[in-house]
């Protein structure tokens, strides 16, 4: 729908419908807002703005919740709804809007004013804890906030409620994968589990392996940035509305699709860690401004789910940035950056060190084929802590345990242990899986995005990426929230989601490079 054809509709559409849009995007801009705070805390903010910045977002939170949950909000919402002819297409953006509308507001209502504004304020305390415990290396130092954290978050699961048979980690996981509940999780895992060990254990026999040189050279920060700044601008992301900054956990935020705010991190001796961070982050990005500036403020105009988020970040830094074509252009223009310091770097050394497999204590700088056994690991703990199966304080053990048992490795200290991910500092617990779900969705999209176009790779040699980016408008970031995670899979793909895309994605590329 074009941005005149939908102004045209809007000018026709009836006044209770335009006021029900006008009170959701007021909400919506105090949210944007909140965002961007959350982004300048961990930019640009000095070290004494926490506390204050703690209450600014806890203030917020507590305007967002009463805005979204206000009775001239559910009055608007009831009235739209008994109006038939706004719901008759279901795919149409009146109806969408109405229906996770009404999604939005039964979720928000089961949540007390004070839990929200709560919420807040051990989100940004416990930000603040994490990185000044990581920094130490001392989970003790953390372990407070988290146990404050955990407290709330079952609180807030109760106030949800679950499907009988379920846990209250399912009702926390619907905030970030509507419908997602751990035994679903569970039984995606564990067969794509013994698929991947197969593969991993025939990797981990091969007598060759690609040559690691690539992740061994130091090159100076500042050209790094450069560097991964032009990778970005050539992927499609449009720097006259969007940033790139750094930040100790890379992360996309903004406040509207003309506002996107993306963070990197730099080591003078892993650009591909950079590289790699930086093409996930655009991922994201590009889809936050790919979605419909028309809709901006409403549910046409937001994403999906993570789950399909992250099959855009996966998409960019996987499916093309660690593919043959992608190095085959990205060769060249690392010696244009680099200089003689990459110049013993051959095409082989860079795409082979781009696909390295070797299990690692990192999430975020695990290879493919190992990733997804990170998120197993979080995410059956997160069970065990939302259950009271396991005690705050026992986290270090499991964790370091479960490592043993999955990955064949000891972590060495809390940093690059249960300290290296920010997201339970956030209260975000349920969110790990989405991430598999993405890597899932991810492979299906490009399967078939590949089947309609089969010339891609040979424009990713030449560094041309108009045309995935072109595709992906179309078939997903235009849709808003027209269809739920499932459906839009269907609708795109023809299938429902299953492993086999994935799976065919990391054999067809490892076991040539491996020679198993």
């Amino acid at each position: 729908m074009t941005t005149a054809t939908h102004m045209k509709d809007s000018a026709t559409m009836p006044s209770h419908y335009t006021n029900l849009l006008d009170l959701a995007r007021e909400a919506n801009l105090v949210g944007g807002s909140m965002s961007i705070l959350g982004w300048d805390q961990e930019v640009l903010m000095p070290e004494g703005g926490i506390e204050y910045r703690g209450r600014q977002l806890a203030l917020l939170a507590k305007l967002h919740h009463e805005m979204s949950t206000s009775t001239a909000f559910a009055d608007a919402l009831a009235e739209c709804e008994a109006d038939g002819d706004l719901v008759d297409d279901p795919t149409s953006p009146s109806a969408v809007n109405l229906r996770e509308l009404r999604w939005s507001l039964d979720r928000r209502t089961k949540l007390p004013a004070e839990l929200v504004e709560e919420e807040a304020k051990l989100s940004s305390e416990g930000m603040h804890a994490w990185k000044n415990a990581r920094a130490e290396s001392d989970f003790s130092a953390f372990a407070p906030s988290l146990k404050k954290i955990v407290d709330m978050l079952r609180r807030k699961a109760e106030c949800y409620g679950w499907a009988e048979g379920g846990e209250a980690w399912d009702a926390l996981a619907e905030d970030y994968e509507k419908g997602c509940t751990a035994a679903w999780v569970e039984s995606i895992f564990t067969p794509l589990r013994e698929r991947l060990q197969g593969l991993l254990d025939d990797i981990m026999g091969a007598s060759t392996s690609p040559s690691n040189a690539f992740n061994e050279i130091e090159l100076p920060v500042d050209q790094q940035k450069t560097f991964v700044r032009a990778v970005a601008d050539r992927f499609g992301f449009d720097f006259n509305r969007g940033r790139l900054d750094e930040s100790t956990h890379p992360f996309c935020s903004g406040s509207h699709c003309n506002d996107i705010r993306m963070t990197t991190r730099f080591h003078v001796a892993n650009v591909n860690d950079a590289l790699g961070s930086t093409m996930h982050e655009t991922g994201h990005g590009l889809y936050e401004q790919g979605l419909l500036p028309e809709h901006i403020g409403t549910p046409m105009g937001d994403s999906v789910s993570l789950g399909i988020h992250e099959s855009q970040s996966r998409m960019w830094e996987n499916q093309v940035g660690r593919s043959e074509s992608f190095w085959r252009w990205c060769h060249p223009m690392l010696k244009e950056h680099f200089g003689d310091a990459v110049s013993s770097l051959s095409f082989d050394d860079v795409y082979g060190g781009a696909n390295i497999v070797k299990p690692d204590f990192i999430r975020v700088e695990a290879d493919e084929s190992t990733y997804n056994m990170h998120i197993m690991i979080r995410f059956e703990l997160e069970r065990a802590i939302m259950s009271g199966d396991l005690d705050v304080d026992d986290i270090p053990e499991a964790w370091n345990s479960k490592y043993r048992e999955y990955l064949g490795i000891e972590v060495p200290n809390d940093a690059r242990g249960c300290l290296q991910d920010i997201h339970w500092s956030m209260t975000s617990m349920g969110y790990f899986p989405t991430y598999t779900l993405g890597n899932l969705y991810c492979a299906q999209f490009f399967e078939k995005a590949m089947a309609d176009h089969p010339g891609l790779h040979d424009e990713f040699a030449k560094g041309e990426f108009g045309t995935l980016l072109g595709w992906l408008r179309t078939n997903i970031h235009e849709h808003g929230q027209r269809y739920r995670a499932a459906e839009l899979c269907e609708v795109v793909t023809g299938s429902p989601l299953t492993a086999d895309p994935l799976l065919r994605h990391l054999e067809g590329k490892l076991r040539p490079l491996y020679g198993v």
